[in-house]
């Protein structure tokens, strides 16, 4: 039967590839990758010789109907993103909601994503979150945060190094400079750190130590 598997890669440390991804990737007739450069890195590793399609947020919307195709004539695919698991802050979405529209099978392993170990790690409530991925740019951003200002769970955030500290700003105009707020940077690779304390207080560090690499940031909700 044709299926679509969504298959989660590691974050950074390639430890954390497991052994299931390893062989539905080997034993599917095509791969959907996010960037074939960097996913060819990471099949080469693991000697991974299935076909590769790139399949990203600025083609996705041309190409589901013809994979909706290939997968109803028999074909299995797997889609993986950069890092992490498929549809959470990247491509994935269009094409599982084509195939269950279509009735095609959809299975997604479980495995890698950065929000979860840096909730735990912040120490913040976990019983309760919400995640928000990346803040609206401009656009509707104002909007959002006073939204999310009367938000009592905790939340989660995606966010680039070169816009941090515009983000932990707004953090402490709209939530407040005490509310707690967590960083972690680097999840699973060689220079992870996870920051915590006070909105001014994280916000103090990062601007005395410019950040670099793949952030999450966890913030507690309104008391």
């Amino acid at each position: 039967m044709s299926k679509l598997y969504l298959v989660p890669t590691p974050i950074g440390n390639l430890d954390d590839m497991t052994l299931r991804a390893i062989k539905v990737l080997k034993e599917v007739d095509l791969i959907l990758a996010e960037d074939t450069r960097t996913s060819g890195k990471l099949l080469k590793h693991f000697d991974i010789n299935t076909n590769m399609q790139s399949h990203h947020m600025h083609n996705e919307h041309k190409t589901v109907n013809a994979l909706i195709e290939k997968l109803k004539s028999g074909t299995t695919i797997a889609l993986i993103s950069d890092a992490g698991t498929p549809a959470i802050s990247d491509p994935g979405f269009l094409l599982t909601r084509a195939c269950i529209e279509n009735n095609i099978n959809v299975e997604c392993l479980p495995g890698a994503t950065a929000f979860v170990p840096a909730l735990v790690n912040s120490g913040l409530p976990n019983d309760r979150f919400v995640f928000e991925g990346f803040l609206p740019v401009k656009k509707g951003r104002q909007t959002r945060l006073k939204l999310l200002a009367e938000e009592t769970r905790t939340m989660i955030f995606y966010e680039s190094p070169h816009k941090l500290i515009k983000t932990l700003t707004n953090f402490c105009e709209y939530f407040g400079e005490d509310r707690p707020v967590s960083v972690s940077r680097e999840l699973t690779k060689l220079f992870e750190e996870t920051i915590s304390g006070t909105a001014t207080e994280v916000l103090e560090h990062y601007a005395n130590k410019p950040p670099k690499g793949e952030i999450v940031i966890v913030v507690a909700g309104k008391k």
